[in-house]
């Protein structure tokens, strides 16, 4: 993982991805293996480590008295810095008012004062399971700004999600994990080169359909009203080079749909770089 990027966290639920957070936050030991932050050893330096790290848990628990308030204090304590200018300007920009008790609190409010809380010290890293989770869709923008603002200064993010669209946006690269191991670990562009795309064919009337030769490269899922449903796994140019000596009505080209990939290697881990 390197500064200045975002990195995105793949797998389904039981895959391992909280436990290598919690891992890496030095709140499990690894039974195997180690794991390093800044050079320093995740179990035996998490307390160096956590001075430059946020951290978001998947399960965030909050005491019910707690307010946005009375937690930068607790946390500015703990870190020894002063966070009530930053904290408020977060609550600010979050919409989360700084008096409110936790228990008076929604499911997004509360995820949002576990945003604040990670993020009020500028950490160098920081580490998010999930946060996105019951934000409503003008937060989630608010905080894809704030991060890649972050990633601009140098700063770092590596975040799970289950939300394929968010991570093709956000992440610079991603891994994957399937059944505790790793299977994946590459660029988003790279894996979009690889991606298949959806392909819609509108053919002309009166098209005798088994006297046409289709690329290989071309999968057709559904035909029928003389149109075809396929998937593309090769260059558009080969698939346009094709269309122009074809009796075809209309075309259209998808984006790289990442979602088919992912999923490839979540059931069957057949896929390959």
């Amino acid at each position: 993982m390197s500064a200045g990027s975002v990195f995105g966290f793949l797998g389904p639920n039981g895959s391992g991805k909280t436990t290598t957070m919690r891992v890496l936050m030095g709140m499990l030991r690894a039974t195997s293996g180690t794991a390093h932050i800044f050079g320093l050893d995740c179990w035996l330096d998490s307390h160096h480590i956590k001075t430059d790290v946020g951290y978001l848990p998947g399960d965030l628990r909050l005491y019910p008295w707690l307010t946005c308030e009375s937690a930068l204090c607790i946390m500015a304590g703990v870190r020894h810095l002063d966070l009530a200018s930053r904290g408020h300007e977060l609550a600010d920009d979050f919409g989360l008012e700084v008096d409110v008790p936790v228990r008076n609190m929604s499911h997004g409010m509360r995820q949002k004062l576990g945003l604040i809380l990670a993020l009020a010290h500028h950490p160098k890293l920081l580490i998010l399971d999930e946060p996105t989770t019951a934000l409503d869709p003008l937060m989630q923008e608010k905080l894809f700004t704030r991060l890649r603002s972050m990633t601009d200064q140098g700063h770092t993010v590596f975040l799970s999600s289950h939300t394929l669209s968010e991570v093709e946006r956000l992440c610079d690269r991603v891994a994957i994990l399937r059944e505790g191991r790793l299977v994946a670990d590459e660029r988003i562009e790279s894996l979009r080169r690889r991606a298949e795309r959806r392909i819609h064919i509108v053919w002309r009337e009166s098209v005798d359909f088994d006297a046409i030769d289709a690329p290989s490269s071309l999968r057709l899922i559904r035909s029928g009203g003389g149109q075809w449903e396929a998937t593309l796994a090769g260059p558009v140019t080969d698939l346009v080079s094709w269309c122009a000596g074809q009796p075809i009505a209309d075309v259209s080209i998808g984006h790289p749909d990442l979602g088919i990939l992912f999923r490839s290697y979540y059931t069957d881990g057949t896929v390959q770089p």
